[in-house]
């Protein structure tokens, strides 16, 4: 694939750089650790508050309607579509539809995760995962009151992380599954599973990339019940999804950081040691100096390939015969150039595969079909007698 130019890409690069010195500030639930570190793609959906789930089912007889929850508004965002490492992920979040301006905007001013620091992005995730304190976060699902101020109370989210190998197998596949639709795959799904859990979604809301309006259609004709709308910038437009925006961001940063932690630990281990023998090697020569500790290895920046950080990284740690980690999308120009370097990694020779198309299919049958390679078919007797050619 060929990465092209990201709309915003130096500030986005800044807001997504991951420093190994950086304290932790927040590790949202969607992290699943064993998972990232496998490769594997997966899914997360926080709980429904209890008061968007349908009220209690009515006693009287006589009445025959569904229960059904207030109606919401749901967005949807992605984080991490251009960069060279680590997971696409896709946030969906929801909330009650008279909640979203004055709840989101307004209380807790959500907005594009690209221009929120990250601290600010952390601490809106943190309060969105995290009961209040008010009384009202205990309420039961046949209650329709909560705190209004609370995200935990009154808002749910979910979010799909597409595994950089997984982007990768399904994009190099002899049926190529591009990006464009593992996205709107992504998205269906996510709000597929938020409508299954008893969601009264109304409104869509949702980012695009590219022309919104085929988009848009598919949707409508998938979710007949809500009212669509696919827009550019919809982050910056609508609150719902400036909070999807906040959910996916975040779980993309700290996953990076996860990713990234598997690699530092041994890096600096290993850079310790050889200092060490360095040392002592000096210390035994009479040779000793005083001299100020190395700085540690730079890390990989913000993964985007246009972050010098990143590219630098991947060729310091490339592996000659199997490239990278899970964490490296190995259908991106950059990885595929550097693989094809013969100064950098092995060049691989694959066997000719054999030309089957020129067999006859009446090679299979008959005295020909029963010897071949210099051994005796073992199958050809199993089922009554030999039939040669001459039979058909």
């Amino acid at each position: 694939m060929a990465e092209g130019p990201q709309p915003d890409a130096a500030l986005e690069m800044e807001l997504e750089t991951i420093s190994p010195s950086a304290p932790l500030i927040f590790t949202p639930p969607s992290i699943h650790h064993s998972t990232l570190l496998s490769g594997a793609s997966y899914k997360h959906f926080s709980p429904v508050p209890p008061c968007l789930l349908p009220a209690s089912c009515p006693t009287s007889s006589e009445s025959v309607e569904t229960p059904i929850g207030p109606p919401c508004a749901l967005g949807v965002d992605e984080a991490g579509r251009g960069p060279v490492l680590g997971p696409m992920v896709y946030g969906v979040f929801y909330l009650p539809i008279p909640l979203s301006e004055p709840l989101l905007s307004k209380t807790h001013r959500f907005d594009d995760s690209k221009v929120l620091t990250p601290a600010f992005r952390a601490d809106l995730m943190e309060k969105l995962c995290t009961p209040s304190s008010s009384p009202a976060s205990t309420i039961t699902a046949s209650e329709t009151t909560s705190d209004p101020s609370s995200l935990y109370d009154n808002c749910g989210w979910a979010v799909d992380l597409l595994s950089a190998r997984s982007i990768s197998s399904s994009m190099l596949h002899h049926t190529p599954y591009n990006l464009n639709a593992q996205a709107m795959d992504a998205t269906i799904a996510l709000i597929q599973g938020i409508i299954a859990k008893g969601v009264n979604v109304k409104e869509i809301y949702i980012d695009t990339i590219g022309q919104p309006g085929p988009y848009q259609k598919k949707l409508e004709r998938i979710f007949p019940t809500a009212s669509v709308t696919v827009a550019k910038k919809a982050d910056s437009l609508y609150p719902c999804v400036s909070a999807a925006s906040v959910c996916a961001k975040v779980t993309r940063d700290r996953a990076l950081e996860v990713l990234y932690e598997a690699y530092a630990p041994v890096a600096l281990t290993e850079k310790a040691d050889i200092q060490m023998e360095d040392s002592e090697s000096k210390i035994e020569e009479g040779e000793a100096e005083e001299k100020a500790p190395e700085p540690a290895e730079a890390d990989w920046g913000s993964g985007y390939p246009s972050d010098v950080r990143c590219t630098s990284w991947l060729k310091r740690n490339i592996d000659p015969i199997f490239g990278w980690g899970p964490e490296c999308r190995f259908s991106w120009g950059t990885a595929k150039d550097l693989l094809e370097n013969k100064a950098m990694a092995a060049d691989v020779q694959w066997p000719v595969e054999q030309d089957d198309e020129t067999h006859r299919l009446t090679d299979y049958f008959g005295v020909e079909g029963e010897r071949r390679n210099g051994e005796e078919d073992e199958l050809a007797g199993w089922f009554g007698g030999r039939v040669g050619v001459e039979a058909f």
